[in-house]
């Protein structure tokens, strides 16, 4: 059923359908999208409520704070001809990483700090950086983002060795020149890459990045979890049971072919201005590439808050054991919790 209280499509209204969205986005316009979205508009460390039975949440809002107010430190640079400077220079810390599992308020207080901090500032998932490198060339992007204050990066996640090197080189470039970093992920640094491609013969690339954060570990149960019911919400009529408003109508195995022909930095536009989506006869995933691309749309869907009404398998029940006990289970679990709240919002 639809959450009580909700208004339902008009029957005037016909509903649009996903499939028929290929936005063009523009490389300014992924520049300018580069800013928290519209649910964290207003995060603030005051505002962030720590679970008093898990210390660490206060601990990590208070140095997250205490890093932003600090400042810029004088950052390490080559000497002269390009020379490194010692190696007691180079590990000089320039971020902070926040790592911790899905619903601790991770993405709440990085927006936070893309709020408190002063001067030129981005906010975006590790997708959308990678996705302007890929728009602009990489030497386009650090050109864009030199001189930037704080750069802001959500769901940490590497997972080729191509985003590795394009990461890596991009986070040594800017720190260089001043920049700091504050990024989230369900994965310490360490770790990055581990289970989904050969990370062993990326050791050093990843080592030297993780070398750059500070690493801050925040503990807790997901907040999503504790305010829904354990399972994501399913209804027997999905066009009965869409709210009013901008929604769209699709079987869910033609959305999931769609998303194979929409490169997942356009998934911002494609989900814009929309209220709602309706999904016909979910079903469990059989492809992990497939798998992958719907988390990326779910995580797009989850920042705009766009309601999923859907039927057929519950939509945190799509991922078989296959895929939960393979490297990308962090993803996979973060999507099945953020589709619970979205299966079953409510004003």
């Amino acid at each position: 059923m639809l959450p009580e209280g909700l208004p339902r499509l008009s029957a005037n209204t016909a509903p649009e359908h996903l499939v028929d969205r290929d936005p063009q986005v523009t490389p300014q316009q992924m520049a300018a999208s580069l800013v928290p979205p519209p649910q964290f508009a207003d995060a603030s460390f005051a505002s962030y409520r720590p679970d008093a039975e898990y210390p660490s949440q206060a601990a990590v809002r208070d140095a997250v704070a205490a890093f932003v107010a600090a400042g810029p430190a004088d950052q390490p640079r080559r000497g002269l001809f390009g020379r490194r400077k010692p190696a007691a220079e180079s590990t000089v810390k320039s971020g902070v990483y926040l790592d911790g599992g899905f619903g601790v308020g991770k993405t709440h207080l990085l927006a936070a700090a893309y709020h408190a901090a002063t001067g030129r500032k981005t906010f975006g998932t590790f997708i959308e950086y990678t996705a302007l490198v890929g728009a602009l060339g990489f030497q386009g992007t650090v050109d864009l983002l030199r001189g930037t204050a704080l750069v802001c990066i959500d769901e940490f996640e590497l997972d080729d060795p191509g985003d590795t090197m394009v990461m890596t080189r991009l986070i040594k470039e800017l720190t260089e020149t001043g920049t700091r970093f504050a990024a989230t992920s369900n994965t310490p640094p360490g770790a990055l890459g581990e289970g989904r491609f050969a990370a062993q013969d990326f050791l050093r690339e990843i080592q030297a990045m993780s070398d750059r954060f500070d690493t801050m570990r925040i503990d807790g149960l997901d907040f999503r979890r504790r305010a829904v019911d354990e399972s994501a919400g399913v209804v027997a009529d999905v066009a009965a049971g869409l709210p009013g408003g901008r929604v769209t109508l699709d079987d869910f195995r033609a959305v999931v072919g769609h998303l194979a022909s929409v490169h997942p930095s356009k998934y911002v536009a494609m989900v814009e201005d929309l209220d709602a989506v309706g999904l016909t006869d979910v079903q469990p995933f059989t492809d992990q590439t497939d798998a992958l691309r719907w988390v990326a749309l779910v995580d797009r869907l989850y920042d705009a808050q766009v309601r999923i009404v859907a039927s057929g398998t519950p939509l945190d029940q799509v991922y078989p054991e296959s895929m939960l006990d393979g490297g990308y289970r962090k993803k996979y679990l973060r999507a099945a919790s953020r589709v619970v709240a979205l299966t079953r919002a409510v004003d």
